[in-house]
């Protein structure tokens, strides 16, 4: 099983917790790096210093402290090193404004969090069962 590195924007506990144990129960081997800001997640990708660091995935909430996901979004995509990451937008907001912007700003694909926990891990599970067993990502 591969191994991949997750990078995970969100700023709810309970949404960190309740991914990381669907990431885990899901048994996807994995390494996943919290970030609760989106000003602290752009400050993680200009330290990024080694390749091997650089995350395989980014799971990005719109709705983030000190910089919003879409801010985020434009960084990761407008960034030679970092455009060819996988960005997913797991987020409550079902606005439009907010799902065509990220599309328009190349996100790869909007997902709305579910509100029941057993349909927000089965989410989790099958974001992880396309993105990390079935698709091909950009190996760094």
């Amino acid at each position: 099983m591969k191994t991949i590195n997750i990078l995970l924007v969100e700023d709810n506990e309970g949404d960190i917790l309740l991914t990381s144990e669907a990431f885990e129960e899901s048994k996807i081997a994995n390494k996943i790096t919290v970030i609760k800001d989106g000003k602290e997640a752009v400050n993680f990708f200009e330290a990024l210093n080694n390749k091997a660091d650089i995350p395989h995935l980014v799971l990005l909430d719109v709705n983030l402290p000190k910089m919003s996901g879409h801010e985020v979004l434009m960084y990761i995509k407008n960034n030679e090193r970092f455009k060819s990451i996988p960005v997913i937008m797991l987020t409550t907001s079902s606005s439009e404004k907010d799902i065509l912007l990220s599309y328009r700003n190349h996100v790869n694909c909007y997902i709305t969090k579910p509100i029941d926990v057993a349909d927000f891990m089965k989410a989790i599970t099958k974001i992880g069962d396309f993105w990390i067993n079935i698709v091909s990502i950009p190996v760094k």
